[in-house]
């Protein structure tokens, strides 16, 4: 894993999706509230990975341990906290899904099929509490974007480390050399 400051990566995170301590608070009293939903969120977000052809070669002979998996990151979302220990977490699975050559655009889908699946789930929990919907929603958005750019900031490492191994197969420079190079200008 390259040498990236998670705590660094939570703040920025944070603050470009407008993440706040309230709206992580409410995400936390939700927790109970939501928590019973989880599997019906999950086995729907599946049901609709498994009908997008290009996804299946991903989703063979996994989808019930990926659906735990994806449970339990679900509970993550609504328990916290979101720190440095919650960003390098997200980072391993951005990082695990460029192993895999997931493409960044499936990424991107999920999180919105997951945001959907939420927002209609806490239409039906908070339907006669509207200001309590509107800043479950609005935290829920912020989480998932969060949790998103997190994630694909691993995409942008793997490219940069692929370049950079461009760069010393072209100039042929060895790692060491670079990386002895680089520190004098840290």
């Amino acid at each position: 894993m390259p040498d990236i400051d998670f705590q660094q990566l939570t703040d920025y995170a944070k603050q470009f999706t407008g993440l706040t301590k309230e709206q992580e608070d409410i995400l936390i009293e939700l927790s109970q509230e939501i928590k019973p939903y989880l599997p019906r969120i999950t086995d729907s977000f599946y049901e609709v990975l498994l009908a997008i052809p290009k996804a299946q070669p991903f989703l063979e002979g996994r989808v019930e341990t990926l659906k735990q998996t994806h449970i339990h990151w679900l509970e993550q979302v609504f328990s916290g906290p979101y720190d440095a220990n919650y960003s390098q977490a997200m980072y391993h699975v951005g990082d695990v899904h460029v192993r895999v050559a997931l493409p960044v655009e499936f990424m991107v889908g999920a999180m919105t099929l997951v945001g959907v699946r939420l927002t209609e789930v806490l239409g039906e929990i908070l339907i006669d509490d509207p200001s309590r919907l509107n800043k479950a929603t609005t935290a829920v958005t912020s989480a998932l974007g969060f949790t998103l750019m997190v994630m694909q900031q691993s995409y942008e490492s793997s490219r940069l480390s692929e370049e950079l191994d461009k760069f010393l197969k072209i100039t042929g420079m060895s790692r060491t050399l670079f990386d002895n190079l680089a520190s004098v200008y840290k």
